[in-house]
């Protein structure tokens, strides 16, 4: 059995939320939603501004809502919370969940507690985006069969099982993906860092302790 296999059967009697139904969390909402998975969609738009489609095609799966003003509160009836990269790490309510016992994680941190390959990471104030796209296309040149994600590429979590340990993974990340890494990836590319996002970030100090998880958690 797989990781990816081990992680869904486990968690099959859990309740999971997703903050927004963006590129990220789209197709990984109808993954849970055909493991049984027991989803709930959280998002500020009320029912009338959301996506009819999105809402008529997720229901009919199965999955709950929480829409509107309050649309966080229940999080706090979850056990996993999915965040998108732009709901802050660090706002109140995430905090006051996680301090709860709430389990909040990403597409991201949960892809690489699971992919079965290598990974490439790239982070930086600029030239990621270049550097990634390089990197796949060089790895590609060597025969490689490679996935690209993170800021560019799709969503490799709802992939994960279809992956090999011959494969390699590419993966941009921003500051905001990487604040609340707990893993590094195998081969780690930092590009520059200069003051970016301190409107969200409020410190270079944070955005810096952020762009620094991509080696943190290395072994060397």
């Amino acid at each position: 059995m797989t990781k990816a296999q081990r992680y869904f059967m486990e968690i099959k009697d859990k309740r999971v939320a997703f903050i927004g139904t963006g590129v990220s969390h789209l197709e990984l909402i109808k993954l849970f939603l055909s493991k049984g998975i027991r989803c709930v969609v959280c998002d500020k738009k009320t029912e009338d501004e959301f996506d009819e489609l999105i809402y008529e095609e997720l229901s009919a799966k199965g999955c709950e809502f929480s829409l509107g003003e309050h649309y966080l509160d229940i999080i706090f009836n979850c056990d996993i919370v999915f965040r998108t990269p732009g709901m802050y790490y660090n706002d109140e309510t995430i905090t006051k969940a996680r301090k709860a016992g709430v389990a909040i994680t990403s597409e991201m941190e949960t892809f690489f507690d699971l992919c079965p390959c290598k990974i490439y990471g790239v982070t930086g104030s600029d030239g990621k985006t270049t550097t990634t796209t390089l990197i796949s296309e060089m790895l590609k040149a060597e025969g490689k069969r490679v996935h690209v994600g993170g800021n560019i590429g799709k969503a490799l979590l709802p992939i994960v099982e279809t992956m090999s340990d011959s494969d390699v993974a590419v993966v941009e990340l921003s500051s905001f993906q990487l604040i609340s890494m707990r893993q590094s990836p195998n081969v780690a590319a930092i590009t520059n860092i200069t003051p970016n996002h301190l409107n969200v970030h409020g410190t270079m100090e944070e955005y810096i302790s952020a762009k620094a998880n991509l080696i943190a958690h290395q072994n060397g």
